[in-house]
């Protein structure tokens, strides 16, 4: 596999917009953690909202210089950037932006959060099946959940530029890797067996091949590995991420790992066991992960294990 240059990096803070849980009375900052305290003249004034979603600011510093990122956008219209708003974010610091995949629970606060950034033509990174319409939940032939329409023209109405890509694409200055489309290489990553879509008229089997990640290169340290959702298998985007930097050494896996629900747990310990034998020094499910996986995981790899939050703010050095 050919691999692709990722300048390494002094430091990477992963600010989450969006996730699925809050914890305002949560003590355990550190060095790494650091919760959301929305205080405003020393009263507490606002909570930070959780959905089911996921959006998070990246912000990479290397040589003293910093480049930041928006990865994802969450569920509702408003609910990241009313995060962003609660929690003093200057938005006006994103010089680009990257989507995991074309559901709707991470491409919902697209326009608010555009708007905030006070920019136009931001670059967007995505892969071009993020466009796939209709896309829906096949719970039965008569019942059916479909996922709203991302189109181009919502994309550049909100302020960005699309740059789309199925291939590993390098952005702020090479600190950050888009991976693009991630091969399905193990045999229990199989995909999302509900999720359809059509094309002609014709009913078809979702793959989800717009799946993918973002990776950066911590000096010293190895791979920051974050996902969306990873309908790709986490697994799977772990390596696909050493086999295109050529790195081997993996720091921190985080994001959505997809494990929730009846269809998905009976692989959550060999998730569990994949993972632990690439050695991350940080383990961190969240967003769509579920409760039994999120559990699972902090039993089986406790000193690896971080518990995420919507507003929280992870530093690696």
């Amino acid at each position: 596999m050919a691999t692709t240059f990722l300048k390494a990096i002094d430091k990477v803070e992963i600010l989450t917009l969006q996730d699925n849980y809050i914890e305002m009375t949560a003590t355990d900052n550190s060095a790494i953690i650091k919760r959301a305290a929305p205080l405003q003249d020393g009263e507490i004034r606002a909570s930070i909202l959780a959905e089911h979603g996921f959006s998070a600011l990246v912000k990479t510093t290397s040589g003293g210089k910093a480049h930041t990122i928006l990865f994802d956008f969450g569920f509702s219209e408003d609910g990241a950037a009313k995060n962003a708003k609660t929690l003093g974010v200057d938005m006006q610091e994103v010089e680009a932006a990257t989507l995991s995949h074309g559901h709707s629970d991470h491409t919902g606060g697209l326009k608010q959060l555009a708007a905030l950034t006070g920019k136009r033509d931001i670059p967007l990174i995505v892969h071009p099946s993020a466009f796939k319409s209709p896309r829906y939940l096949k719970l039965g032939e008569d019942f059916k959940i479909n996922f709203p329409k991302l189109t181009h023209e919502m994309v550049e109405d909100a302020g960005f530029s699309v740059i789309e890509s199925d291939t590993p694409y390098p952005l702020a200055d090479d600190t950050i890797l888009f991976l693009g489309e991630i091969p399905r290489r193990t045999d229990f990553e199989k995909g999302f067996p509900i999720a359809h879509w059509q094309k002609d008229g014709k009913e078809l089997w979702d793959p989800i091949e717009d799946d993918t990640s973002i990776v950066m290169n911590l000096k010293d340290k190895g791979l920051v590995i974050v996902s969306g959702c990873a309908h790709a298998g986490i697994v799977n985007t772990v390596h696909h991420a050493m086999g295109v930097t050529g790195i081997d050494k993996v720091h921190v896996v985080m994001g959505g790992f997809h494990l929730s629900g009846p269809l998905f747990e009976g692989i959550i310990d060999r998730t569990s066991q994949e993972l632990q034998k690439v050695h991350p020094a940080y383990v961190i499910p969240m967003h769509c992960t579920g409760r039994k996986a999120i559990m699972a995981m902090e039993k089986q790899m406790p000193d690896q294990f971080i518990l995420n939050m919507a507003g929280t703010k992870l530093t690696f050095v």
